[in-house]
């Protein structure tokens, strides 16, 4: 059923026949974001009880039958986990291969969830898994600049000259690439090397020392987006905490 009835307060699940915009509805879902789901809208790729619907300002109930290129969708309650990702373990739902992924070690029965941004196989540490399409769209979206930061081992001491060159930039394929911040671990062990940065270009990381002739002997993700894997062992994953997840939507939104 669809009307312009009164919006409902963001955020907040709509009760059973309380009218919400269309958008969040798909919103909610988990299949996209707002901005998405307008996209789906306004190429006649959604109905509301049978009916196409290209207007943006249409406003549905819980109940209605929604559906995205036939398929029925529902609004779902959000979860936000934080997987601490092992090695020689894949950042997809599903590998043809039958090779090991983050979904053999997190599952949340009636949920589906999505991994928001990559870890390559061999990179470990922090991984945000949710159902919330438009936050993990703005995680990943290089506007809002969300810091990630990694701690390399490489396969020699890494020289102050190339820490410097990480912060001032390294040229790649798509451009210049800096690095926010770079320091050794401790000075006695310079081949482990901190390194904070915002860019989401695959494998960047590994491609940046690999361009000062280093080799990546091991990567962990250690904070993603204000989130770290404090007291979660590796293989593990918890909930987020309340807490958690208000400091990820002020970040955002």
């Amino acid at each position: 059923m669809a009307e312009r009835g009164k919006p409902n307060r963001r955020g907040k699940p709509a009760p059973k026949g309380e009218f919400m915009r269309l958008n969040r509805y798909i919103a909610l879902s988990g299949i996209c974001s707002r901005r998405q789901a307008d996209e789906y809208i306004v190429r006649g790729q959604v109905t509301v009880d049978g009916k196409k619907v290209t207007d943006l300002g249409i406003k549905v109930s819980r109940s209605a039958d929604v559906r995205l290129k036939g398929k029925r969708i529902l609004p779902e309650k959000k979860v936000y986990i934080l997987l601490n990702k092992p090695k020689d373990c894949l950042t997809t739902t599903r590998d043809p291969e039958g090779r090991r992924t983050v979904f053999d070690l997190v599952r949340v029965p009636g949920v589906r969830l999505f991994p928001v941004g990559r870890l390559d196989r061999n990179t470990t540490g922090v991984l945000l898994l949710t159902n919330d399409g438009e936050l993990a769209q703005k995680l990943t979206h290089p506007r809002y600049k969300q810091k990630k930061v990694y701690q390399a081992t490489l396969d020699r001491d890494v020289t102050r000259h190339d820490l410097e060159r990480l912060v001032e930039g390294i040229e790649l394929d798509e451009g210049i690439v800096a690095a926010d911040a770079v320091s050794w671990v401790d000075a006695d062990h310079k081949n482990i090397v901190g390194l904070e940065i915002h860019s989401g270009q695959n494998r960047v990381v590994r491609r940046l020392f690999e361009a000062l002739g280093y080799k990546v002997k091991a990567l962990d993700r250690v904070a993603f987006a204000g989130l770290t894997k404090k007291a979660v062992p590796r293989g593990k994953w918890r909930h987020l905490t309340d807490k958690e997840i208000v400091m990820l939507h002020r970040r955002l939104f």
